[in-house]
């Protein structure tokens, strides 16, 4: 199968018979065999995945039902990435992306959790939390942008805040999403070097690093505190992209009931678990 060019003909393809023939031909070309194999896996699971999330939608539009999913975590650990194989293929009209900028001067005179009130899903509806209200539990006390007085207020409210949410029927899901120091600092460095993704960093990123002990302690106090028997906190592995996202996918099909003949996925427990005190 070897062959002098770089280039792979369409002989040489006709000619292959198991993925191992795969591998070695790209290899043999010069190519990273191993890992287009892998990304060739990858995107044929996120399709299947993503055809039994349209699935999911459109038992939610029929029986008007209502989906929050919240995810946080650390900058740079692909929350935006993880929603967007979430949304790629669904209905637009009955999804909703909500990623909301600083309060306005207005906001800041209300109830916290009003504006995001305002935000959770209508009937038939799945809403995707690109941060959420949890943004006052680490996001905000770190940076010095709300008081101890407004941040203790907000932890003893948020059980009950929730727990009307679940018991007038929304379905709440809280993913965190993990990354480790050292990758954090790999992916500012690429989004500063890319003329695409320059616009990713803030100045909340910039301080992301000098802050990282900061982070950990007001992430573990959330978890303590808010990860409910009603409304548990989803800790995702992020370092991996691709797992990370099929892992998150995989959860969300897995907990609500939309078919009786869904499969049930296996969830890989050092990328996704529920946290445990």
């Amino acid at each position: 199968m070897k062959s002098n060019s770089k280039h792979i003909s369409v002989e040489e393809l006709e000619e292959l018979k198991t993925k191992s023939d795969l591998v070695e031909l790209l290899e043999n070309k010069g190519k990273r065999g191993k890992k287009i194999l892998n990304t060739l896996k990858y995107e044929e699971e996120l399709e299947e995945l993503q055809i039994e999330l349209v699935n999911l939608q459109h038992w939610v539009i029929e029986n008007g039902q209502r989906i929050a999913i919240l995810f946080e975590g650390r900058d740079a650990a692909g929350k935006g990435g993880n929603i967007r194989r979430f949304i790629e293929h669904l209905k637009p009209r009955d999804h909703r992306v909500v990623a909301l900028p600083k309060p306005t001067e207005v906001e800041h005179g209300q109830w916290y959790f009003q504006r995001y009130i305002k935000q959770l899903p209508n009937k038939g509806e799945i809403v995707f939390f690109d941060r959420s209200w949890y943004n006052r539990a680490v996001v905000e006390p770190v940076n010095g942008f709300c008081s101890d007085e407004q941040y203790e207020s907000f932890m003893k409210q948020l059980p009950e805040f929730e727990k009307m949410l679940i018991d007038d029927g929304i379905v709440l899901i809280k993913f965190w999403l993990d990354i480790t120091k050292e990758e954090q600092a790999e992916r500012f460095e690429a989004r500063r070097s890319s003329p695409l993704k320059q616009w990713k960093i803030s100045p909340i990123d910039e301080k992301a690093q000098t802050l990282w002990n900061e982070y950990t302690e007001h992430k573990e106090k959330m978890f303590e505190q808010t990860s409910l028997g009603f409304s548990p906190w989803v800790v995702v592995t992020t370092d991996k992209k691709k797992e990370a996202r099929l892992s998150c996918i995989k959860y969300v099909l897995n907990q609500v009931k939309y078919n009786e003949m869904q499969k049930k996925h296996n969830l890989d427990k050092e990328i996704i678990s529920k946290f445990e005190a």
